[in-house]
């Protein structure tokens, strides 16, 4: 008797990562990454300007 084998199916993140190799390019796909990569540290800015917008109103409520 043989022992079967499951094949683990690549992960659906590991298919477009395939697919985009293969209709991109590398200089273009690094430029989309990086520009990704931009979004969410804007983003995590713009969270971090908003707590501490809320700090600053807390702390002038405090003192007027």
């Amino acid at each position: 008797m043989q022992a079967v084998r499951a094949k683990t199916l690549p992960s659906v993140t590991d298919a477009l990562r395939t697919v985009e190799s293969l209709l991109i390019g590398t200089g273009q796909r690094t430029a989309r990454r990086n520009a990704w990569t931009s979004v969410l540290e804007d983003r995590r800015r713009a969270k971090d300007r908003v707590e501490t917008q809320h700090v600053l109103e807390a702390v002038s409520a405090r003192t007027s």
